[in-house]
């Protein structure tokens, strides 16, 4: 029999109490199993969402890169073509005017002979020709690009301004005064041709 003045009894024997604890306990080692467990999956959700941020950071940055570097790769090509073309064409030119340099540099006036006078000035007169076809040649095509060509501006007889063009009568000036030398040359040599010719 349940006693009156327990209040908390609510009529349960001790036997039912004993239960109810055994229960109670039984019901607060599952919630800790369950915090325990929750606990897990939070920190595997935190660790998920963390690899799936690197996941997305990696995927993101690949592509990036993979369009960019696509691209750069295309202009560093045509750079490199462009620069092996410009090489090509530099030791095009440094072999002309090597080549024209020596010759010009060996012409010896005062070394010819009456009688192979004209035919020396002729060829003399037509490598200066030559020299000075290839020279503005030279000037167009280095005066395309900037680059060296405006480094050597001042070597091909500009201001500067290598990709200026020269103008006719400006070309028909420099032209003159830069044959002016041999010109006076060929004149003496002319006369002096004529008075031994005469004198025969």
């Amino acid at each position: 029999m349940p006693h009156d003045d327990d209040p908390y009894s609510l009529g349960l024997g001790t036997s039912s109490q004993e239960d109810l604890g055994e229960e109670v306990e039984k019901t607060n080692t599952e919630l800790e199993k369950l915090k325990r467990q929750l606990d897990l999956i939070e920190r595997q959700k935190v660790r998920l969402d963390e690899l799936r941020r690197r996941q997305d950071e990696l995927d993101n940055g690949r592509e990036e890169m993979i369009n960019k570097l696509t691209r750069a790769l295309a202009a560093v090509e045509r750079e490199y073509e462009d620069a092996q073309h410009r090489l090509q064409q530099l030791a095009e030119i440094q072999n002309s005017f090597t080549q024209h340099l020596r010759y010009i540099e060996s012409i010896n006036s005062k070394a010819w002979g009456a009688d192979e006078l004209p035919k020396e000035l002729s060829m003399a007169l037509s490598a200066i020709d030559d020299a000075r076809a290839d020279f503005v040649k030279a000037h167009a095509k280095l005066g395309e690009r900037g680059g060296a060509g405006g480094d050597m501006g001042e070597d091909f007889g500009g201001d500067g301004e290598f990709g200026e063009p020269m103008s006719f009568t400006d070309g028909i000036k420099n032209g003159f005064a830069f044959t002016l030398p041999l010109q006076i040359t060929v004149v003496i040599l002319f006369i002096l041709w004529m008075i031994f010719s005469t004198g025969k």
